[in-house]
């Protein structure tokens, strides 16, 4: 059996879904400030995370949700995920974003399973808070090892994709340590780097 794990957020989708939702509060550039910064590994992913989120307090969750189900997915996403399964893998997304994005994503793209951050709401509005799996820089990887333990693949046949900082813990983990369109932290990590956005260059390298 072989693995491969995805980051979600400017890796399967083009962009970052918080900064979406926050384009519909008028605050993107506040917001993308803040993440680009995160995943540079200029700030602790966890803060950042909690900052970013509260900015969005207020915002309707039923809004939220239809903005998170017509997100961009990354050129050849698709067809590399179903590429992947024909060739043995089990393919899994890693998302410091949020379910309400990765849920739809996984129907329309096929990956297996997802594991994201949940957005709080009261009163059919987003309260500014947020819990889940992929709270901190750590998360991916911490989660990473469980699932190699469940489904007893080694990190020697598995592969793991991203752009940002919060991706390195996860290459840990990995024989294959893909940086696509990555910023210069990952980079740095990786041992196989894609720098055109489609997603179908990662096919050469299964």
């Amino acid at each position: 059996m072989k693995l491969c794990v995805f980051d979600f957020d400017s890796t399967l989708m083009d962009g970052e879904t918080i900064d979406f939702l926050a384009k519909e509060y008028g605050i993107e550039e506040k917001v993308s400030a803040i993440t680009e910064s995160a995943m540079r590994g200029e700030l602790d992913f966890f803060e950042s995370l909690t900052t970013r989120v509260g900015f969005l307090k207020g915002l309707d969750a039923k809004k939220a949700e239809v903005i998170c189900a017509n997100l961009p997915f990354m050129p050849g996403a698709k067809e590399a995920i179903a590429r992947l399964k024909a060739n043995g893998y089990t393919v899994v997304v890693f998302s410091g974003g949020f379910r309400i994005a990765t849920t739809p994503a996984k129907a329309l793209l096929g990956f297996d399973a997802d594991f994201a951050n949940v957005l709080h709401v009261r009163d059919g509005k987003l309260s500014g808070l947020v819990g889940g799996d992929m709270m901190f820089g750590f998360s991916k990887g911490d989660m990473l090892k469980r699932v190699q333990e469940l489904l007893r693949i080694s990190p020697e046949n598995t592969m793991a994709v991203g752009d940002g900082a919060n991706d390195i813990s996860m290459f840990e983990r990995a024989s294959k340590k893909v940086a696509f369109c990555a910023k210069p932290i990952l980079r740095n990590a990786a041992n196989i780097v894609i720098d055109e956005k489609d997603m179908r260059n990662l096919l050469k390298f299964i």
